[in-house]
């Protein structure tokens, strides 16, 4: 699921307050990612060195020295139109599915980043399908879009819904389903073959937050009064609805789909069966509220961003919090897993999106940016980031722009 922020109850913390979960869980700053990491994994030599920032690509200092990165990523990026996006994207598939960490650090380090424009407005998500051959993005300017990054010719709008498009997921078992969730009161099912809205689900309220199952049986829909609505995919009709007394944020199923997970406003993440809805479990997870939530593609780990500007790592069986990240200074809005569960990206209102590696914590890399951050989606085959945010063009409207990081340097 391609996770993004835009939920009506944020108030913006001028500053950052840290209360780590787990004392120690991120190594010293002062080390490099490479011997950080080679210190807690035994089998990585510590001599492995450490990758130069392409002459093309513009580093930048991050806030403070405790949270500077190995290397810092500029978005200068080639033309939307590029006719080498295709074969370069092909390329990427096959030559990064299955690296080393190395050689997957590496990569990281040296890579560029394209632009993907066509959005007239601010881009509040964005979601590849599930063979990752192409990529989703919903918009305040009330469209949705299909991006074929290998046949730029089949991109296309979609068009429908009479507000914002908050959040959008594909169907885990269908490469050509899409699911929209709107400020417009709906739920809109496209096949992006044809680029028609196949069903379209009245629901009851502003809709921000959508999940689809693992088995591609169930919608799981939030929405500003917070309201949890279920719709059934196969007979588009709505089968559950639950209210919650409390400010609901992102909402996820585990990757078996036998459990239901709901961030709130309370700092907790409460853990439920599936399909009752029934709490059998609450995490205090963060100090400040929870905003969002994923799933590793191993079913190891879970992670949830919050307002107290920490992602905190959890063991999915043993549901304690194993680690936590903490170079953000401001809420964090928005994470996803690498396709290879090595890696975790995060953003926020800082300026960076910060890559960590999952398995102990250390730094690998920060993709800088010009404007906060709404989502983050990385590729489920390969290591390629999607991102988009609020960026302003030089005559202060919105850019409505996506830009995909991990390309090779030309």
């Amino acid at each position: 699921m391609a996770h993004h922020f835009h939920h009506p109850h944020l108030s913006h913390h001028p500053f950052a307050h840290h209360h780590p979960l787990m004392p120690n869980s991120i190594p010293p700053h002062h080390l490099g990612p490479m011997t950080q990491i080679a210190n807690n994994l035994s089998h990585i030599p510590n001599n492995v060195p450490t990758a130069q920032p392409p002459p093309s690509t513009t580093a930048s200092s991050a806030p403070s020295a405790s949270n500077q990165p190995s290397s810092t990523s500029s978005t200068s990026s080639s033309s939307s139109s590029s006719s080498s996006s295709s074969s370069l994207f092909s390329l990427l598939k096959k030559k990064t599915g299955s690296l080393s960490l190395e050689e997957a650090m590496m990569h990281l380090q040296t890579a560029t980043t394209i632009e993907l424009t066509g959005h007239k407005k601010k881009v509040h998500s964005v979601a590849w399908n599930c063979n990752g051959k192409k990529l989703a993005s919903g918009s305040v300017d009330q469209t949705a879009r299909i991006w074929a990054l290998e046949h730029r010719s089949k991109d296309m709008e979609l068009k429908g819904h009479t507000n914002s498009v908050d959040q959008l997921c594909w169907d885990p078992t269908h490469p050509e389903h899409l699911a929209t969730a709107s400020a417009d009161k709906t739920v809109k099912i496209w096949d992006t073959r044809t680029g028609s809205c196949v069903h379209s689900i009245s629901t009851s309220g502003e809709n921000i937050n959508i999940a689809w199952s693992p088995d591609g049986q169930h919608l799981a829909v939030g929405n500003k009064d917070d309201l949890l609505t279920i719709i059934d995919t196969k007979k588009y009709k709505i089968i559950n609805q639950s209210q919650f007394t409390f400010e609901v944020n992102e909402i996820s199923w585990n990757n078996t789909g036998e459990l239901f997970f709901v961030t709130t406003g309370l700092g907790t993440v409460e853990v439920m069966k599936y399909p009752e809805i029934e709490r059998i479990r609450t995490l205090q997870a963060h100090t400040a509220n929870c905003y969002c939530i994923e799933f590793d593609a191993k079913g190891k780990y879970f992670a949830a961003g919050s307002a107290d500007a920490l992602v905190s790592l959890w063991d999915l069986s043993e549901m304690v919090c194993v680690r936590t990240f903490g170079r953000l200074d401001w809420p964090v809005r928005t994470l996803s897993f690498s396709h290879d569960s090595q890696f975790i990206a995060s953003a926020s209102e800082d300026l960076v999106i910060d890559i960590s590696h999952v398995e102990t914590g250390a730094p690998v890399h920060q993709i800088s940016c010009r404007a906060a951050m709404n989502t983050v989606a990385w590729h489920p085959k390969c290591l390629l980031l999607a991102f988009a945010g609020d960026e302003k063009d030089r005559h202060g409207k919105d850019e409505g722009s996506i830009r995909v990081f991990g390309f090779p340097p030309s």
